[in-house]
């Protein structure tokens, strides 16, 4: 069989680069494969997609060495529109992607611009709109609909072109976790009824593996570093070593020491042989002692019964309903809960960006209803979910030095504080580019950054890791561990990524259809069927791993490997 698509001694530099971003690429796709690139944030992931869909060299310009066959046609000759005939793709930013004013008209738009007769046009539309699951949203305008709903209108927009290749750029980033999973199985399904080739770049493994995959390709520094089937790379530290994040039930294994083999198809949690394995993952399960630390501080924050609706339209529609809960000093906890939970509108209260129709926000003890603004923002940081709706500067140092320099800050302080949060961040090398030139994940460490110099009391990031690789992630959230022992600070993190919530907060409030379904520990929430189902969440694999193991209480089996990875990474023993 002839690849589908060939990169033979490719190299890429672009045009304002000193080093290529991609050198020496040998790689080939075969039709009907479903792959999945990996690779650390600048790895060239990115970079390698953007050829074949001919972005590369039309948009972006640079040099090319070697040669790239998509479909037979040389992209860089054929051009982005002789490409999008055999090329579709879905883009991290769905909403950069969306052209008309109803669902309906975006789906139509490359078959207008193909001047298809209007009663063809409109049995293509319904058909790639019955094929993704979203006939009854046609009328609505893209802009208003949730994250999981927005990728279904980008596939079935690609899909009227009936192209060979399905291309996703992290399909996942903004998606809770349930609808997460819907995503990756609404692609299995096309790529298997309809014959797809589908390549998916993306973080989140775990959640691509959902599904299985024929290879796992894993750029590094430019260059191809692996090229394996998933039971092979899982089985190596290849993934760890590169900052990628393995699954989670592949870590507390390799925590207990087994030794993984292929041949027990560990890329499958439900199917994978764990016989060979079972003694030492009931011996590490004995040798773990938990030590509990309690919160003892006082409350800080304190919401009480707490009530809000949009007006939609002039008719009322409830977003949160008699939510109530507090917050202790220093204490670091998620807010999880599926897209359209309020999630996000109970930070905007607590900003003080709306006004709630009934309720209290305490702060210290005292009613915050009369504060402004600008004084809440004095004691609550907030970082929002899109970083695009906070950068006002065009250079990273000024957007960083902005909050300072409002507050009169010295320049030289400005420069001193500045400078060792962008380090903290990951961001110093890129101190003085241009905000438009960063990458997703890294416009968000920017936002992050120009809060966390400002020192709040109260920090709430909205999906502070999202579009972040593992190494990012873990730098991030490192960084705010720090912070949150050193100065105390109290962190409310607004999440999807069920790791951050088991590993870095010790408690979790769960939101559904507007009220709290849960609050406890992640490892309770994440073993218990019916919260996960309720509020979208993905019940961990470690629970998983404990019920088929049958080594213990599930809950108690995920605080154990939590609890040995905490104390791994600090540098301690494992076991007492």
């Amino acid at each position: 069989m002839e690849p589908l698509i060939s990169f033979k001694n490719f190299s890429f530099k672009y045009r304002t680069q000193v080093e290529p971003t991609l050198r020496d690429i040998n790689l080939d796709i075969f039709p009907g494969e479903k792959v999945l690139i990996a690779g650390a944030s600048g790895s060239g992931k990115s970079t390698l997609a953007q050829c074949i869909n001919a972005l590369i060299p039309c948009c972006y310009p640079g040099n090319i060495s070697g040669t790239l066959t998509v479909a037979g046609l040389n992209p860089a000759e054929a051009g982005i529109f002789g490409m999008s005939k055999h090329v579709g793709t879905v883009l991290q930013d769905t909403d950069g992607q969306f052209i008309g004013l109803t669902v309906a008209e975006d789906i139509a738009f490359a078959l207008e611009n193909d001047m298809l007769p209007r009663n063809q046009m409109l049995d293509v539309v319904n058909k790639a709109a019955s094929t993704v699951g979203i006939t009854e949203l046609m009328r609505m305008f893209p802009g208003a609909l949730s994250g999981g709903q927005k990728q279904r209108v980008s596939m079935a927009g690609v899909l009227v072109d009936d192209v060979d290749i399905l291309l996703f750029d992290e399909p996942l980033a903004n998606l809770d976790p349930a609808t997460g999973k819907s995503t990756i199985e609404l692609i299995d399904r096309l790529r298997n009824e309809k014959k797809k080739t589908v390549i998916i770049i993306e973080h989140r493994l775990e959640d691509v593996l959902w599904r299985s995959v024929d290879r796992i390709v894993l750029v590094s520094g430019g260059r191809i570093a692996a090229d394996m089937k998933p039971d092979e790379l899982l089985c190596t530290d290849i993934l760890r070593n590169e900052g990628i994040r393995e699954p989670l039930y592949i870590a507390a294994l390799k925590q207990a020491g087994c030794k993984l083999m292929p041949e027990s198809k560990p890329s499958d949690v439900q199917q994978m042989n764990l016989a060979p394995y079972l003694p030492a993952i009931k011996n590490w399960y004995g040798t773990v002692h938990l030590a509990r630390d309690m919160n003892e501080e006082n409350t800080v924050l304190d919401i009480e019964h707490l009530a809000f609706s949009y007006d939609a339209g002039g008719q009322k529609r409830k977003t949160l309903d008699d939510i109530s809960f507090t917050v202790k000093r220093g204490e670091m906890l998620s807010i999880v809960g599926k897209n359209g939970a309020g999630k996000s509108t109970l930070s905007s209260l607590i900003c003080g960006f709306f006004n709630p129709d009934s309720g209290k926000i305490l702060l210290d003890g005292n009613d915050i209803s009369r504060f402004s603004i600008k004084e809440r923002g004095e004691r609550i940081g907030l970082v929002m979910q899109n970083p695009n709706q906070m950068i006002s500067k065009p250079l990273v140092f000024d957007e960083v030095a902005l909050g300072l320099r409002v507050r009169n800050v010295s320049a030289e302080e400005t420069e001193r504080q500045v400078n060792e949060v962008l380090k903290l961040c990951g961001l110093y090398p890129f101190r003085h580019w241009p905000i438009g030139a960063l990458s997703f994940g890294q416009k968000k460490r920017v936002t992050i950054a120009s809060i966390l110099v400002l020192k709040p009391e109260i920090l709430i990031l909205d999906e502070p890791t999202a579009g972040q690789d593992y190494r990012h992630y873990t730098d991030i959230m490192e960084f705010l561990k720090k912070i949150h022992e050193q100065e105390k600070i109290t962190i409310l993190m607004i999440t999807h990524d069920m790791h951050l919530m088991l590993e870095y907060t010790d408690r979790a409030i769960v939101l559904a259809d507007g009220k709290i379904v849960a609050d406890g520990t992640p490892a309770a929430i994440l073993t218990d069927e019916s919260i996960t189902k309720r509020a979208y969440l993905k019940k961990t694999s470690l629970y998983d791993l404990a019920l088929r193991s049958q080594t213990g209480e599930p809950s108690l089996f995920v605080e154990k490997f939590i609890y040995s990875e905490r104390k791994s990474q600090n540098g301690k023993a494992d076991y007492l």
